[in-house]
């Protein structure tokens, strides 16, 4: 064969059919998605391209389920590689490692925008991995990853019930815009990420500068216009693929007569617990006693086999669905009795933890945040290094949920990705009040520990951490508030009941989990899940109005407790002075090799840090005393002080020379003293007069054009009087 031939056969082997098709997301921006190039062994691949940010993203689905399953095993990863921006992964193995905290919160966004739209008897493990393979500095990548996940389950055959996508919405200079770029968003007033279908939004996420309830639905329904464009074009990717029929699947066994069996056996007993009113321990162990009781009764001692054991634990779970929601929605009860707007009781306490900078308790019902605050300096920053987003963030919240607040036995692994993403939204949302600049100089940390909970510790930590920075000292804007709102609906009556002050149990079972913080004035922060098709805007508006209430109630609740920041620190608390050199010294306060800064700290006890902003050198001392500040700030600004003519100064001998003798004023500044200029009295030699090291007493008399300086010691002595001629 000759070689034109072997390159032709080569050729043909390596073919490719790639589709592509072009979203017109307006104001001269296209978003591109292309399949059948890349990761063609996947059930489905898309590559998500706008600008120079490019996607890829996989799916692939087993065929049949893992004996025993009984929910979706779904897993959804999104991961930056460094190359994308042309960078080098930091640490010792230089390569990616662990998702990121930032790479965790695009994962949850992208989960719950598709987890509920899978069949719910579809239990086969599926994964869905996007990857960032190209970076453009100002196109931010998470915008675009529902839209690249759900693209690639578009083009496969997995059974979903979508196509969905993600959006980010910002209201820039007035206006709303969606997925702006990057360096747009620092003048944004609200911020969020909403996803959702042809039909309904299935989640909202995001931040905002105290805005008014209409003002959310307004930029929700404005995200929405462009969700359906990027689900249109799904569609038609699909189609020009040829992936319109899924595959057939059976993943659950089905037995009717047991299900009506179990119905009537335990609907009414099920219905009287719910009503009780009883504690959520008490409630769950009545539940659990009823199932037992309907299984010894109908089987005794016979072996049960996996598929029965299967639907009895299934039907019984629907008997309590059942129940509950029509107890709310048909007596307005609630499993704690509470009516659909009423907030459980609350009481916090501040100053709890006396070694703390800042502490608070906050309990509402049985929920409990334990919550510190630690004041650092600017080294105590931390150190943001991603493929995508990179550089120091000097406010933290970190949020523990320990097994013991659930009554649980589990082994302590350190935050998962619920802790990850309920930290962020109460981080995201004590953010908005901080002052900023030099008002607020410090490194915070939040710490929310819960101790309790049974529904929405993550609002429970936002109220804690207000009250928290407050007994701190710190200035925050105003206090936030959290309430999770729940809905219970039914399709077929129209009916539906919108719950303020969710229990664990009415996330479990309801139809929405929505969380909204926000200060008297506005709403700071947001999340948003739907487990329904279809969420009214009217029904919206009404929860978001309810959610205020209840909001602007915890409100009052936390100031009786305090009402605003103390008027000063803790008297332990470190203090930070804050001041500025010009920039020509910051070289002179570090010396070489960080050699002057590192002694000044070990021999003051203080923390310098120094770093050039506006060609001004910027300097923070931190301390816990105020002896080790003002030792630390009167070196600095002896290195960095400018000799000025006419002063006096006490300068150490540097050097003796023939013709005088150079002496050191300020550190790092030495100037002349002429033998001439030592006394009124003639020298004719140096000899004698000084040693290296005394300290003189002299006075600068003149800078020269070269910078040098002439220092006179004859000028602070009495001129001697002239003798009369005799």
């Amino acid at each position: 064969m000759r070689k034109d031939e072997q390159h032709i056969e080569c050729k043909q082997q390596m073919s490719y059919n790639e589709i592509k098709t072009t979203i017109d997301m307006g104001a001269g921006r296209q978003i591109e998605l292309s399949t059948g190039k890349l990761a063609k062994q996947a059930d489905g691949s898309v590559v998500v391209k706008q600008g120079n940010t490019m996607l890829l993203a996989t799916v692939v689905s087993a065929q049949e389920p893992k004996p025993g399953a009984d929910f979706l095993p779904l897993s959804v990863d999104y991961q930056e590689k460094y190359a994308a921006a042309g960078r080098i992964p930091g640490g010792f193995l230089r390569r990616e490692a662990r998702l990121s905290d930032y790479e965790i919160l695009i994962s949850r966004l992208v989960d719950r925008a598709l987890r509920p739209l899978f069949p719910e008897d579809y239990h086969a493990d599926t994964q869905v991995m996007i990857s960032l393979i190209s970076a453009d500095k100002d196109i931010m990548p998470d915008a675009l990853a529902g839209l690249a996940a759900s693209a690639a389950i578009a083009v496969s055959d997995i059974p979903f019930n979508g196509p969905i996508s993600e959006v980010r919405v910002a209201k820039i200079d007035g206006q709303l815009v969606v997925n702006p770029l990057m360096s747009e968003l620092e003048r944004a007033t609200l911020e969020f990420i909403v996803a959702g279908s042809a039909k309904d939004i299935v989640m909202v996420e995001g931040e905002a500068k105290e805005i008014a309830e209409a003002e959310m639905v307004e930029a929700i329904e404005y995200a929405h216009q462009f969700i359906k464009k990027q689900v249109q074009a799904q569609v038609e990717l699909a189609e020009l693929v040829g992936k319109t029929t899924k595959r057939v699947y059976s993943h659950e066994p089905s037995n009717p007569e047991l299900r009506d069996q179990i119905f009537a056996a335990t609907y009414d007993k099920v219905y009287a617990v719910a009503k009780a009113a009883s504690a959520k321990h008490e409630r769950s162990e009545q539940f659990k006693q009823i199932g037992s009781e309907f299984v010894s009764a109908a089987y005794g001692e016979e072996e049960i086999n996996d598929d029965t054991a299967f639907l009895i634990k299934k039907y019984y779970h629907d008997v309590q669905y059942e129940a509950i929601r029509n107890l709310i929605l048909n007596e307005g009860i609630r499993l704690d009795g509470r009516d659909s707007r009423t907030v459980r009781p609350i009481w916090s306490e501040v100053d709890y933890l006396p070694a703390a900078h800042g502490s608070a308790v906050f309990t509402r019902g049985e929920t409990q945040s334990l919550t510190s605050v630690t004041l650092g300096a600017k080294d105590d920053e931390q150190m943001i290094d991603g493929a995508f987003i990179h550089g120091y963030n000097k406010f933290l919240l970190h949020y523990n949920f320990p097994a013991f607040s659930v009554g649980e036995v589990r082994p302590n692994r350190g935050p998962g990705r619920r802790e990850v993403g309920h930290g962020n939204l109460a981080m995201r949302s004590l953010k908005q009040v901080l002052p900023t600049g030099d008002e607020n100089p410090y490194t915070i940390r939040i710490v929310s520990d819960i101790l309790e909970s049974n529904g929405s510790s993550s609002m429970a930590t936002v109220c804690a951490g207000a009250l928290a920075l407050m007994d701190a000292g710190i200035k925050i804007k105003a206090p936030v508030s959290g309430i999770a709102m729940g809905l219970i609906t039914d399709e077929k009556t129209g009916k539906y009941a919108i719950l303020s002050d969710i229990l664990g149990d009415e996330d479990h079972l309801g139809d929405m989990d929505f969380k909204v913080t926000g200060t008297e004035k506005g709403i700071v922060g947001c999340q948003m899940d739907l487990k329904i098709n279809g969420l009214k805007w009217e029904v919206l508006t009404q929860a978001l109005e309810q959610a205020k209430e209840a909001r602007l109630h915890i409100l009052g609740e936390m100031a009786k407790t305090l009402t605003g920041p103390r008027a000063d620190y803790k008297p332990h608390a470190p203090r930070i002075v804050s001041f500025t050199i010009d920039k020509e010294f910051i070289g002179a306060v570090i010396g070489p090799g960080g050699k002057i800064i590192q002694e000044m700290q070990r021999e003051t006890g203080a923390t310098i840090a120094i770093e050039e902003i506006d060609n001004k050198g910027v300097v923070q001392v931190f301390a816990d005393d105020k002896a080790s500040i003002d030792d630390a700030v009167r070196r600095i600004k002896a290195i960095a002080a400018k000799p000025e003519v006419g002063e006096i100064y006490e300068g150490k001998v540097k050097s003796i020379m023939p013709f005088g003798a150079f002496i050191e004023i300020i550190p790092g500044k030495d100037g002349l003293l002429h033998i001439s200029e030592i006394d009124w009295k003639r020298f004719e030699t140096m000899d004698g007069i000084f040693n290296v090291g005394d300290i003189v007493k002299v006075k600068l008399m003149d800078v020269d054009k070269q910078g040098k300086l002439k220092l006179s010691r004859k000028a602070l002595l009495p001129k001697p009087e002239k003798k009369e001629e005799v």
